[in-house]
């Protein structure tokens, strides 16, 4: 909506040019009030809804899971792998094939320690980065 000029207001400014005013010349101001601003006006039409909000990908929520399930599938395979009888323990009997036995148990039992240690290690470094990230993308308050 453009405003033809006003002849009989002799403090009538004439229109601007649009783009960017001279940092020392101040924005030119109304001794008037003008009309307030007027509400857009409410579209109720049923054929149109609006938009709705986009659906958030959940990227690292998977790539977590992804990694839990990895960790898992190798606590599995370690302690799987400590079951059963050596072939070192071939041809040992009586208190020596125990012996044999028991040291692959804490072999084991220190392998899938360490596992767990890395899977805890790993976790915790994916908390701290997610974190991270959500402190730098939140959005501010105002």
């Amino acid at each position: 909506m453009s405003e033809a000029p006003d002849n009989q207001n002799p403090q009538a400014q004439p229109p601007q040019a649009w783009g960017p005013r001279p940092a020392a010349t101040p924005p030119p101001q109304s001794h008037q009030w003008g009309e307030p601003p007027q509400a857009p006006p409410e579209n109720r039409s049923p054929t149109r809804s609006p938009a709705p909000p986009k659906k958030r990908h959940r990227v690292f929520f998977w790539f977590f899971l992804a990694v839990q399930i990895l960790f898992l599938v190798w606590v599995i395979a370690g302690v799987a792998s400590g079951n059963g009888t050596d072939e070192s323990c071939s041809g040992l009997t009586g208190d020596s094939l125990k012996a044999c036995q028991d040291a692959g148990d804490v072999g084991t039992t220190i392998g899938v320690g360490l596992i767990v240690a890395f899977w805890v290690a790993t976790d915790f470094i994916l908390a701290l980065t997610y974190a991270i990230y959500r402190f730098a993308t939140r959005q501010q308050r105002a």
